[in-house]
C-alpha cells in the first residue's frame, strides 16, 4: 500500500465525521422561512405561513388564508402557529412535527409525511368568520361575523388521493348586506374519499336556511342546495337571498356551482 493511500485511509474517518458534523449543523440552522413556500405550493396559496421565524426544528408562523396566488384581499388569523419537528425520523425519510396554534388551537397536531403519503392526526380549531374573507367569493362579499369551529378527523393523504372527515361549524352568524341578526346556525361536513369528495350543507337553527349537497373530484365539481328565508323574515331577507342565488319560489333561491 502507497504512503498516500495510507495517509487517506487514516483521514477518512475524520472526513466522514466532519461531512456528517457539517451537515447536521446545516441542518440545525435550517431557517423556519425554508417552510412557508411549502405551505404555499400545495395549497395553491390558499393557506400561507407569513412572519416565519426560529428554524425548521423550533419556529412560528403567522396563518394567512388567501383566495389564491394573489395575495390582496388576505386575512390573517391572530396568534402563530407554533411548531417542533423531530430529527430522528429524517434518517428513514419521514418528517413529524407537533403543531398548535397560540390562540385558536393549543391542543397540539401531529402531521407526518413520507414519499408516499401524509397523515395527520384529529383536532380542532376555533377562528373568527372574518377569516374566511381571505378565501374570496361569496365571503368577501358577505363580511360575515361569527363563531367558527374546524373539527377533523384523522386526515391521510396518498398522492393526491385524500381521507378523512372535516366538519365546520359555523355559530349566530351575520352580515353586513343584511340587517337580520342572526342569521343562524350552519354545518358544513366534508368527507375525503380518496380521489373524490362530499359536502353537506345544513341549518341547525336560524331564519335564513341553507341546505345542499355536492361533489368533488379531479375532473369535476358540483353543488346543489337552496337558500331560504322563514316567513316572518323573508322581506328582510329578499336582498341578501337575491345576492345567493337564482329565484325558483317566493323566499328561495338555487345556491347552484358546476366546474
Amino acid at each position: 500500500m502507497s504512503d498516500w493511500m495510507r495517509r487517506l485511509r487514516a483521514a477518512l474517518p475524520w472526513l466522514i465525521v466532519g461531512v456528517l458534523s457539517s451537515g447536521a449543523v446545516l441542518l440545525a440552522r435550517l431557517p423556519a422561512a425554508w417552510i412557508a413556500p411549502q405551505f404555499a405550493r400545495a395549497t395553491q396559496g390558499h393557506v400561507n405561513l407569513v412572519d416565519p421565524q426560529g428554524s425548521l426544528w423550533h419556529g412560528s408562523a403567522t396563518l394567512m388564508l388567501a383566495a389564491g396566488r394573489d395575495a390582496s384581499g388576505a386575512t390573517l388569523l391572530p396568534g402563530r402557529i407554533v411548531w417542533r419537528t423531530a430529527f430522528w425520523p429524517l434518517f428513514v425519510a419521514r418528517v413529524r412535527m407537533e403543531m398548535s396554534q397560540t390562540e385558536a388551537m393549543p391542543d397540539a397536531v401531529t402531521v407526518e409525511a413520507s414519499p408516499r403519503g401524509a397523515n395527520v392526526s384529529a383536532g380542532a380549531i376555533a377562528v373568527p368568520a372574518s377569516l374566511l374573507a381571505g378565501l374570496g367569493a361569496p365571503f368577501n362579499t358577505l363580511d360575515l361575523d361569527g363563531n367558527v369551529r374546524l373539527e377533523w378527523s384523522p386526515w391521510r393523504i396518498f398522492g393526491t388521493d385524500a381521507f378523512g372527515r372535516l366538519t365546520v361549524s359555523l355559530a349566530d352568524m351575520s352580515s353586513r348586506v343584511s340587517l337580520v341578526k342572526p342569521l343562524g346556525t350552519y354545518q358544513v361536513v366534508l368527507q375525503a374519499q380518496g380521489a373524490s369528495s362530499t359536502l353537506d350543507l345544513s341549518t341547525r337553527k336560524g331564519p335564513l336556511m341553507l341546505d345542499g349537497h355536492g361533489t368533488f373530484s379531479r375532473a369535476s365539481a358540483s353543488f346543489l342546495g337552496t337558500a331560504s328565508a322563514s316567513p316572518d323574515q323573508r322581506e328582510n331577507l329578499a336582498g341578501l337571498l337575491n345576492l345567493l342565488g337564482r329565484p325558483v319560489s317566493p323566499g328561495t333561491v338555487a345556491l347552484t356551482f358546476m366546474r
